[in-house]
């Protein structure tokens, strides 16, 4: 189970990375675009998913990353280091046994949940908001990149075609 767990984040790390990719070539009024039913502009969800990555690992392995608790905001180089730095901190912490029981407290001690509930929401938070930049980004008259698992395992030779039997 803890390959596929790998699995899972590294195509979350690989739709950001993606996302952020083809956001580069946006101009500042495009960056700056919301929709209904977002969290924010462009800029503000990438940094709101990223941020949380950053606190997601935080609970899970005490270890933050370094932006963890820089103020808001950056630019789209910016939060794509930040994403490749979540991106080493997930390897890390899923490279050995994930306990999903173990007991972590959260919330300045209001709260206690189980590890499998912080894994859960990592992947789920991350989907929804790259979400969100792709309705953005489709408000604006753009096709956002396929950032969906089967093109991610295209990418990385995780699915092929089967020969043909002749």
């Amino acid at each position: 189970m803890d390959g596929a767990l790998r699995e899972a984040f590294r195509h979350h790390a690989w739709a950001t990375q993606q996302l952020l990719a083809f956001c580069r070539d946006l101009e500042p009024d495009q960056l700056a675009a919301a929709t209904t039913g977002t969290y924010g502009d462009i800029l503000e969800t990438f940094d709101h998913l990223i941020r949380s990555d950053g606190n997601y690992l935080r609970r899970l392995s005490g270890n933050p990353p370094s932006f963890a608790d820089l103020p808001r905001g950056g630019t789209l180089e910016e939060l794509g280091g930040r994403a490749a730095e979540a991106e080493r901190g997930w390897e890390a912490s899923l490279a050995g046994p994930v306990d999903a029981d173990r007991v972590l407290v959260v919330d300045d001690g209001a709260y206690e949940v189980r590890a499998g509930v912080i894994v859960a929401q990592a992947l789920h938070h991350g989907n929804v908001h790259r979400e969100q930049i792709c309705a953005i980004l489709t408000s604006l008259g753009l096709q956002p990149p396929d950032i969906q698992p089967w093109e991610y395992a295209w990418e990385r030779g995780r699915i092929w075609e089967r020969p043909t039997e002749e």
